[in-house]
Protein backbone atom coordinates (compact mmCIF):
# COMPACT_ATOMS: atom_id res chain seq x y z
CA UNK A 1 0.00 0.00 0.00
CA UNK A 2 0.97 3.70 -1.01
CA UNK A 3 0.73 6.17 2.44
CA UNK A 4 0.93 9.78 1.51
CA UNK A 5 2.15 12.26 4.66
CA UNK A 6 0.59 15.90 5.46
CA UNK A 7 2.24 17.56 8.26
CA UNK A 8 0.47 20.71 9.35
CA UNK A 9 2.11 23.38 12.36
CA UNK A 10 5.42 23.42 13.97
CA UNK A 11 8.58 21.26 13.88
CA UNK A 12 8.10 19.61 17.03
CA UNK A 13 5.17 17.94 14.66
CA UNK A 14 7.00 17.34 12.29
CA UNK A 15 8.94 15.00 14.43
CA UNK A 16 6.18 12.87 15.19
CA UNK A 17 5.02 12.80 11.32
CA UNK A 18 9.08 11.42 10.67
CA UNK A 19 8.45 8.67 13.29
CA UNK A 20 4.96 7.85 11.57
CA UNK A 21 6.56 7.55 8.12
CA UNK A 22 9.11 5.55 9.84
CA UNK A 23 6.78 3.16 11.22
CA UNK A 24 5.23 2.60 7.63
CA UNK A 25 8.27 2.30 6.30
CA UNK A 26 9.22 -0.09 8.88
CA UNK A 27 6.19 -2.53 8.31
CA UNK A 28 7.15 -2.30 4.20
CA UNK A 29 5.03 0.60 2.87
CA UNK A 30 6.09 2.57 0.31
CA UNK A 31 6.25 6.58 0.86
CA UNK A 32 4.35 8.77 -1.80
CA UNK A 33 4.45 12.57 -2.37
CA UNK A 34 1.32 13.03 -4.42
CA UNK A 35 -2.11 12.49 -2.80
CA UNK A 36 -3.68 11.25 -5.53
CA UNK A 37 -1.23 8.33 -5.35
CA UNK A 38 -2.02 6.95 -1.63
CA UNK A 39 -4.05 4.52 -0.45
CA UNK A 40 -3.58 5.82 2.82
CA UNK A 41 -3.69 9.45 3.77
CA UNK A 42 -2.39 10.87 7.49
CA UNK A 43 -3.27 14.15 8.27
CA UNK A 44 -0.81 15.51 11.41
CA UNK A 45 -2.77 18.51 12.97
CA UNK A 46 -2.06 21.33 14.54
CA UNK A 47 -4.69 23.09 16.92
CA UNK A 48 -2.51 26.04 18.57
CA UNK A 49 -4.45 28.74 16.80
CA UNK A 50 -7.58 29.64 14.76
CA UNK A 51 -6.13 29.74 11.67
CA UNK A 52 -3.75 26.91 12.20
CA UNK A 53 -7.36 25.08 13.36
CA UNK A 54 -8.78 26.20 10.38
CA UNK A 55 -5.76 25.08 8.03
CA UNK A 56 -6.18 21.23 9.66
CA UNK A 57 -10.10 20.91 8.88
CA UNK A 58 -9.52 22.32 5.30
CA UNK A 59 -6.85 20.21 4.91
CA UNK A 60 -8.83 17.21 6.17
CA UNK A 61 -11.64 17.51 4.05
CA UNK A 62 -9.30 18.42 1.10
CA UNK A 63 -7.84 14.98 1.56
CA UNK A 64 -11.06 13.45 1.69
CA UNK A 65 -12.25 14.14 -1.60
CA UNK A 66 -9.46 11.77 -2.93
CA UNK A 67 -11.63 8.96 -0.67
CA UNK A 68 -13.60 9.51 -4.07
CA UNK A 69 -10.23 7.90 -5.97
CA UNK A 70 -7.78 5.99 -4.89
CA UNK A 71 -7.57 6.28 -0.61
CA UNK A 72 -9.04 3.91 0.89
CA UNK A 73 -8.23 5.11 4.32
CA UNK A 74 -7.84 8.83 5.72
CA UNK A 75 -6.10 9.36 9.22
CA UNK A 76 -6.16 12.68 11.39
CA UNK A 77 -3.78 12.90 14.30
CA UNK A 78 -1.94 15.97 16.45
CA UNK A 79 -3.01 18.25 18.27
CA UNK A 80 -6.54 19.13 16.40
CA UNK A 81 -7.21 15.79 17.14
CA UNK A 82 -6.31 15.53 20.86
CA UNK A 83 -7.90 18.76 21.60
CA UNK A 84 -10.84 18.47 19.78
CA UNK A 85 -11.63 14.78 19.54
CA UNK A 86 -15.57 14.61 20.09
CA UNK A 87 -16.10 17.03 18.06
CA UNK A 88 -14.10 15.86 15.34
CA UNK A 89 -14.99 12.52 15.72
CA UNK A 90 -18.96 13.63 15.12
CA UNK A 91 -18.60 16.42 12.80
CA UNK A 92 -16.05 14.64 10.41
CA UNK A 93 -17.33 10.93 9.35
CA UNK A 94 -14.80 11.26 5.93
CA UNK A 95 -11.98 10.40 8.90
CA UNK A 96 -11.86 6.51 9.12
CA UNK A 97 -9.28 6.72 12.22
CA UNK A 98 -8.33 9.76 14.88
CA UNK A 99 -5.47 9.19 17.00
CA UNK A 100 -4.84 11.75 19.89
CA UNK A 101 -1.17 12.78 21.21
CA UNK A 102 -2.02 10.48 24.04
CA UNK A 103 -2.50 7.69 21.63
CA UNK A 104 1.21 7.63 20.22
CA UNK A 105 2.44 4.79 22.25
CA UNK A 106 -0.19 2.54 20.80
CA UNK A 107 0.14 4.23 17.26
CA UNK A 108 1.16 1.39 15.02
CA UNK A 109 -1.44 -0.92 16.82
CA UNK A 110 -4.17 1.40 16.00
CA UNK A 111 -3.46 1.68 12.27
CA UNK A 112 -3.35 -2.21 12.04
CA UNK A 113 -6.44 -2.35 13.65
CA UNK A 114 -7.83 0.27 11.05
CA UNK A 115 -6.18 -1.58 7.81
CA UNK A 116 -7.43 -5.24 9.17
CA UNK A 117 -10.92 -3.58 9.28
CA UNK A 118 -11.17 -4.05 13.52
CA UNK A 119 -12.37 -0.83 13.63
CA UNK A 120 -16.20 -0.34 13.72
CA UNK A 121 -17.37 1.93 16.01
CA UNK A 122 -15.79 5.18 15.19
CA UNK A 123 -17.92 7.56 16.86
CA UNK A 124 -17.24 6.11 20.34
CA UNK A 125 -19.03 9.28 23.04
CA UNK A 126 -16.22 9.94 24.90
CA UNK A 127 -15.92 12.39 27.79
CA UNK A 128 -14.09 15.70 27.41
CA UNK A 129 -11.07 16.22 29.68
CA UNK A 130 -11.11 18.71 32.26
CA UNK A 131 -7.77 20.47 32.97
CA UNK A 132 -7.38 18.80 36.66
CA UNK A 133 -7.05 15.74 34.86
CA UNK A 134 -4.30 16.08 32.37
CA UNK A 135 -1.46 13.81 32.39
CA UNK A 136 1.85 13.07 31.12
CA UNK A 137 1.74 12.19 27.24
CA UNK A 138 3.33 8.98 26.81
CA UNK A 139 6.88 10.03 24.64
CA UNK A 140 7.45 7.81 21.58
CA UNK A 141 9.83 4.67 22.27
CA UNK A 142 13.46 5.39 21.66
CA UNK A 143 13.32 2.84 18.95
CA UNK A 144 10.22 4.64 17.12
CA UNK A 145 13.13 7.86 17.23
CA UNK A 146 15.69 6.12 15.96
CA UNK A 147 13.39 4.89 12.89
CA UNK A 148 12.10 7.68 11.89
CA UNK A 149 12.67 9.14 8.47
CA UNK A 150 13.87 12.73 8.47
CA UNK A 151 12.09 14.75 5.71
CA UNK A 152 14.22 18.30 6.13
CA UNK A 153 16.65 17.04 3.37
CA UNK A 154 20.36 15.73 4.13
CA UNK A 155 22.04 18.60 5.78
CA UNK A 156 20.41 19.60 9.11
CA UNK A 157 17.27 17.89 11.11
CA UNK A 158 15.46 18.74 14.07
CA UNK A 159 16.26 17.17 17.64
CA UNK A 160 13.23 16.52 20.20
CA UNK A 161 14.01 16.54 23.85
CA UNK A 162 10.93 16.60 25.57
CA UNK A 163 7.20 16.76 24.56
CA UNK A 164 4.38 19.04 26.82
CA UNK A 165 5.04 22.11 28.61
CA UNK A 166 4.53 23.19 31.97
CA UNK A 167 4.19 26.89 31.66
CA UNK A 168 0.57 27.09 31.79
CA UNK A 169 0.89 30.62 30.52
CA UNK A 170 -3.03 32.29 29.97
CA UNK A 171 -2.85 32.76 26.81
CA UNK A 172 -1.42 29.46 25.07
CA UNK A 173 -3.27 25.87 25.02
CA UNK A 174 -0.12 23.52 25.01
CA UNK A 175 -0.36 22.38 28.41
CA UNK A 176 -3.89 20.95 27.82
CA UNK A 177 -3.14 19.68 23.97
CA UNK A 178 0.35 18.11 25.02
CA UNK A 179 0.63 18.08 28.88
CA UNK A 180 3.22 18.81 31.25
CA UNK A 181 6.71 18.76 30.14
CA UNK A 182 7.90 15.26 29.61
CA UNK A 183 12.00 14.93 29.33
CA UNK A 184 13.79 12.04 27.19
CA UNK A 185 16.56 10.68 28.55
CA UNK A 186 20.00 12.24 27.49
CA UNK A 187 21.70 8.67 26.49
CA UNK A 188 18.75 8.53 24.13
CA UNK A 189 18.90 12.04 22.82
CA UNK A 190 22.49 11.40 22.05
CA UNK A 191 22.51 8.20 20.43
CA UNK A 192 20.17 9.17 17.87
CA UNK A 193 22.33 12.39 17.47
CA UNK A 194 25.18 10.39 16.54
CA UNK A 195 22.68 8.42 14.16
CA UNK A 196 21.64 11.53 12.54
CA UNK A 197 25.65 12.59 12.21
CA UNK A 198 26.34 9.16 10.85
CA UNK A 199 24.09 10.02 7.83
CA UNK A 200 25.40 13.15 6.69
CA UNK A 201 23.55 15.20 9.04
CA UNK A 202 25.54 18.77 9.72
CA UNK A 203 23.04 21.02 11.62
CA UNK A 204 20.88 19.66 14.37
CA UNK A 205 18.01 21.97 15.71
CA UNK A 206 17.14 20.80 19.33
CA UNK A 207 13.40 21.71 19.73
CA UNK A 208 10.70 21.14 22.47
CA UNK A 209 8.03 23.28 23.85
CA UNK A 210 10.24 24.86 26.14
CA UNK A 211 13.87 23.56 25.89
CA UNK A 212 15.24 25.13 29.05
CA UNK A 213 13.38 22.87 31.47
CA UNK A 214 15.43 19.99 29.79
CA UNK A 215 16.04 17.65 32.75
CA UNK A 216 14.01 19.06 35.40
CA UNK A 217 11.47 16.32 35.50
CA UNK A 218 13.73 13.29 35.74
CA UNK A 219 17.57 15.04 36.83
CA UNK A 220 16.03 17.31 39.39
CA UNK A 221 17.67 20.22 37.37
CA UNK A 222 18.14 21.81 34.12
CA UNK A 223 20.48 20.09 31.92
CA UNK A 224 19.93 22.17 28.58
CA UNK A 225 23.31 22.94 28.67
CA UNK A 226 25.11 19.83 29.59
CA UNK A 227 22.93 17.92 26.95
CA UNK A 228 24.48 20.83 24.14
CA UNK A 229 27.94 20.35 25.70
CA UNK A 230 27.91 16.68 24.96
CA UNK A 231 26.38 16.87 21.05
CA UNK A 232 28.82 19.51 20.44
CA UNK A 233 31.25 16.87 21.16
CA UNK A 234 29.70 14.47 18.27
CA UNK A 235 31.76 13.88 15.26
CA UNK A 236 30.43 15.34 11.77
CA UNK A 237 27.73 17.87 13.90
CA UNK A 238 29.08 21.37 13.05
CA UNK A 239 26.19 23.65 13.71
CA UNK A 240 23.95 23.39 17.28
CA UNK A 241 20.76 25.64 17.25
CA UNK A 242 18.30 25.45 20.33
CA UNK A 243 14.93 27.17 20.16
CA UNK A 244 11.24 27.67 21.97
CA UNK A 245 13.64 28.46 25.35
CA UNK A 246 12.29 30.59 27.65
CA UNK A 247 14.89 33.72 29.22
CA UNK A 248 14.17 32.09 33.13
CA UNK A 249 15.56 29.45 31.91
CA UNK A 250 18.50 30.66 30.01
CA UNK A 251 21.46 31.09 33.16
CA UNK A 252 25.75 32.00 33.07
CA UNK A 253 26.30 27.94 32.29
CA UNK A 254 23.94 27.80 29.24
CA UNK A 255 25.48 31.23 28.31
CA UNK A 256 28.81 29.87 28.77
CA UNK A 257 28.25 26.28 26.94
CA UNK A 258 26.43 28.61 23.91
CA UNK A 259 29.85 30.78 23.61
CA UNK A 260 32.55 28.42 24.29
CA UNK A 261 31.27 24.80 22.60
CA UNK A 262 28.47 25.83 20.16
CA UNK A 263 29.81 28.85 18.26
CA UNK A 264 33.31 27.58 18.50
CA UNK A 265 31.92 24.81 16.36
Amino acid sequence: MNVGFISLGCSKNLIDTEVAIGLFKENHYKIVNKPEDADILVVNTCGFIESAKEEAINTILEMAEYKKQRCKYLIAMGCLVQRYYDDLVKALPEVDLFIKIDEYNKLWEKIEDLIKRDIVEKAKTKTSTKISEIRPLPMPTYDEFLNRVVTTGKNYAYLKIGEGCSNKCTYCAIPYIRGPFVSRKMEDILEEAEKLASEGIKEIIVIAQDTTKYGEDIYGKSRLAELLQEISKIDGIEWIRFLYSYPEGIDDELIKVVKEEITQK
